[in-house]
């Protein structure tokens, strides 16, 4: 019995604050402090406003064959979903300001809730951050490929495409090459685009937030521009049924349109790349966060009232509203913009997943080599580029609305521990100084959780049942390799 409770106490193991604010001052193991505030907020804006107002909004307000759509409600479920992330974002804005590492909510639930949870948390942000990835990649193929048809250009489809579409349209398997009887088909500009921006990536945080800025105040300018060009098109008959799916597609717009919101969290992965972290990164999460919410109903109001929400259930649905109002050259513009977000989007969560890497190998819990940093660039180059093949390879022969599903369920429940974990550490170091405190406190974060799991239920059981098998596979790894490689299991163990 004493060993069993060993064991358990082991798993619940806590790393305080003072120890991981030492280990990131060790220049050797730490990386290059060279971000404000508003570079923080434009990754933030880089990394919100992308696939989800350019492709998901059509899902969201359409439906699919598993799940109703919201129809001209989707600001509603806009609205909740904002909500939602408020109350998560006061949350991590508290933890960011008090614990500026790299890790976000890993590094958080390590020093909470203990290292099990920890390893959760962690294992939950890299579906997030890399399946995101793979989503987005998918959709910035889809409206590049449109973006060449509006100069007349056809992309081949069998090397635009996935297996589970090219089955769906024999044709494109006819027309593909073939390797031993094999066609040959995968996403090759969603592989062109990953190794691109792992290239910038590995070559310094502050060349990534140049060309994060130059991309984020192009998108905003298309986005301002389909605004104007489309409400003289606006027709208010569309906007009835406003709710043509009751409760249920607003929950269901709510779970989809998530995907959106989620590139707030990415911010607080720069923490250590940040050169006053406890008063910067609140104010890039929770700036960029209401910033994006007014842009994504403004979008959403001039979209559904330009066409019917019903024929919204496309991937490229912004394009698809200036083409059926006959203005074929803006659609070409909307095009355009969205690529450029995209790839804004591509860049902050690829920015955010090598750090989780990083802040896991360095306690131990994945391979060291995952936490080199480059002696020139100061980034962390391994994980850099492990994570750029990974996202390269899934989007290659992935679907967009799968990944998206997979993220959301992810994400969501890292949200959930991030609120968890205010309530206990307040709890129990409540003498802590806390540069930003979450207001209400428990109201705030037993808010948020109930928030995210509004959002979980209206997710499709599939996303349930791969969740499941990821955490699975999760702690399957835990307790082969990180349980025992952990650094702070060591320490323990030699009194240190």
């Amino acid at each position: 019995m004493a060993g069993t409770d060993g064991y358990l106490k082991n798993l619940a193991r806590r790393k305080s604050i003072q120890s991981i604010l030492d280990e990131s001052a060790d220049d050797s193991r730490s990386l290059k402090r060279v971000l404000g505030g508003f570079d923080l907020f434009m990754l933030g804006i880089g990394g919100i406003i992308g696939a989800g107002i350019f492709a998901l909004i059509g899902t969201a307000a359409a439906g699919d064959s598993l799940r109703p759509g919201a129809g001209p409600s989707i600001i509603i479920s806009i609205i909740l979903t904002a909500v939602a992330c408020l109350f998560c974002g006061l949350c991590y804005a508290e933890f960011a300001s008090m614990v500026p590492i790299s890790g976000s909510a890993y590094t958080y639930a390590y020093a909470s809730l203990g290292e099990l949870l920890a390893w959760i948390i962690g294992w939950d942000l890299l579906l997030e951050y890399a399946v995101g990835n793979i989503a987005v990649a998918v959709s910035w193929s889809g409206y590049f490929v449109e973006f060449l048809r509006s100069f007349g250009l056809e992309f081949p489809r069998y090397l635009a495409v996935d297996w589970v579409t090219a089955a769906k349209h024999p044709e494109i398997a006819e027309a593909a090459p073939k390797i031993f009887g094999t066609p040959v088909i995968f996403n090759l500009p969603a592989v062109f685009i990953v190794a691109l921006l792992t290239v910038v990536l590995t070559l310094g945080i502050k060349l990534s937030s140049r060309f994060n800025m130059t991309m984020v105040m192009i998108k905003l300018a298309v986005l301002a521009f389909f605004v104007c060009v489309g409400a003289f098109f606006v027709d208010p008959a569309n906007w009835k049924p406003f709710a043509p799916n009751g409760w249920a597609g607003i929950q269901s717009g709510a779970a989809i349109f998530f995907f959106a919101f989620i590139g707030f969290d990415a911010v607080s992965t720069a923490a250590e790349e940040t050169r006053n972290p406890k008063k910067d990164l609140p104010v890039g999460i929770l700036g960029s966060l209401a910033f994006a919410t007014c842009a994504y109903l403004l979008v959403a109001f001039i979209l559904t009232g330009m066409i019917p929400a019903k024929d919204l259930n496309t991937a490229e649905p912004l394009s698809v509203a200036m083409r059926v109002v006959d203005m074929n050259w803006a659609a070409a513009i909307v095009a355009f913009g969205s690529i450029v977000a995209h790839t804004a989007v591509l860049l902050v969560f690829q920015l955010g997943q090598p750090r989780i890497f990083f802040s896991m190998a360095r306690d131990g819990l994945l391979p060291k080599g995952l936490a080199k940093v480059h002696p020139k660039f100061k980034t962390p180059y391994v994980a850099t580029i492990i994570a750029g093949v990974f996202v390269a390879a899934g989007a290659a022969v992935s679907s967009l609305e799968e990944m998206a599903d997979l993220c959301n369920i992810g994400t969501l429940a890292a949200f959930v521990i991030v609120c968890l974990g205010i309530v206990i550490l307040r709890a129990k170091e409540p003498g802590r100084q806390r540069a930003f405190r979450t207001p209400f406190v428990p109201l705030v974060p037993i808010l948020g959780i109930l928030f995210c799991f509004f959002l979980i239920l209206g997710l499709p059981k599939l996303a349930w049942i791969r969740f499941a098998l990821w955490l699975l596979v999760g702690l399957v790894l835990y307790f082969i390799f990180g349980f025992r490689k952990s650094r702070l299991r060591t320490e323990m163990e030699n009194g240190s």
